[in-house]
């Protein structure tokens, strides 16, 4: 039997490369969009079907290509310009391309205010939360100097152990066991926005996912990254919730899904 899989929209980076002049060329200016493979293959290991959307759309288009879209995932990347919250600018926030954080955060307001059932992804957590009117600490070295190390710039393999909230998303994702994350941010939430709640944090209390309260409103989101090849086993749970919660909502037929299935492989995109 086929059933009807859940389309999950997925923003892609912005990047501009420069091609070094000669003494017979003027050099180049190239962009481009990327977007890291394990986004999408933990959509499509989870049962959805993903679809990239670079930043180029217009308001009204975006609408439109919503209006398709059965959920949202907003991938991480750089840091979020602290001048368009009203902050000042910080020697150690490294922002994302202009281009792709105006996209985004168009795309964020779209999203609520059409309430797509969205999973936001480190940046894209952090963007879910002032979008929404919450706040964030620029630099948890300086914000925060009792905080464990939250990121190590020559390595991917950072991991802290996360407390997770009973009755919530994330406790069903990890249960009781203890669980380990990874980590690699110097940014992280604050003020939680209003119609949210933290669910995990680290040990030093850095929230590390926020969920919706709201009734009308599937979204949440993670400061670690489940997509990412230093991830664990049951990282990829969090896709399955996401995919499996969006089915539920709307009526569709869950297929069942083993542990075959689940832990097949600990790193997707292998």
């Amino acid at each position: 039997m086929l059933f009807r899989k859940p389309v999950i929209g997925l923003n892609a980076d912005f990047h501009v490369h420069l091609q070094h002049k000669t003494e017979t060329d003027q050099g180049q200016r190239w962009c481009y969009s990327h977007i890291q493979s394990g986004y999408y293959d933990s959509i499509m290991k989870a049962g959805g079907v993903p679809v990239i959307i670079p930043p180029c759309l217009s308001e009204s288009d975006l609408d439109q290509l919503l209006e398709t879209l059965d959920g949202m995932v907003m991938v991480g990347g750089a840091d979020l310009n602290p001048v368009f919250d009203g902050y000042i600018k910080h020697s150690f926030v490294r922002p994302l391309h202009e281009r792709r954080e105006r996209f985004d955060r168009m795309l964020i307001q779209q999203v609520a205010k059409h309430r797509v059932p969205f999973f936001g992804i480190g940046t894209g957590m952090q963007l879910l939360n002032v979008s929404q009117g919450g706040t964030l600490y620029l630099h948890i070295p300086e914000d925060l100097p009792r905080a464990l190390p939250h990121r190590d710039p020559n390595s991917l393999e950072l991991r802290h152990t996360l407390l997770v909230t009973p009755d919530s998303l994330m406790r069903r994702v990890y249960g009781e066991h203890e669980i380990i994350v990874n980590s690699s941010h110097h940014m992280a939430v604050d003020d939680v926005a209003a119609g949210f709640l933290a669910t995990a944090r680290s040990p030093d209390g850095v929230i590390e996912a926020i969920e919706s309260i709201q009734e009308d409103w599937f979204a949440f989101g993670t400061q670690f990254h489940p997509e990412s090849p230093s991830n664990t086993a049951v990282d990829i749970r969090v896709f399955f919730e996401f995919i499996e919660e969006i089915m539920r909502r709307k009526g569709m037929e869950i297929p069942e899904f083993t542990e075959e299935m689940l832990f097949s492989r600990s790193r997707v995109g292998v």
